[in-house]
């Protein structure tokens, strides 16, 4: 997996491409943690997510409740294939997906 981050003025927007699942999402688990005490808004694109593992839910879900408690976090671009997991799993109703 591949993950692009751009930090200004407490925000930051990650792109994530390729595949995240128990072998990738500890990276991406790291380099959100790195950067969300400074963050009041937290941005994923998944426009280049091709699948995720419940490892990799579970790395959002984390980001999901820190977000909460000091400022918004919100997942775009989501694939069919990535959308239809978060559907089945009720994701689709925790997460902010535009």
């Amino acid at each position: 997996m591949k993950v692009d981050k751009t930090i200004e003025n407490g925000k930051a927007v990650f792109r994530l491409e390729g595949r995240l699942d128990s072998t990738t999402s500890p990276e991406l688990e790291k380099e959100i943690m790195d950067v969300i005490g400074d963050l009041n808004e937290l941005v994923l694109d998944l426009k280049d997510l091709e699948y995720t593992s419940s490892a990799g839910m579970r790395v959002l879900l984390s980001a999901q409740r820190i977000m909460n408690s000091q400022g918004s976090m919100k997942v775009i671009n989501v694939r069919s294939e990535i959308m239809d997991i978060f559907e089945i799993t009720g994701f689709n109703q925790i997460l902010t997906i535009e």
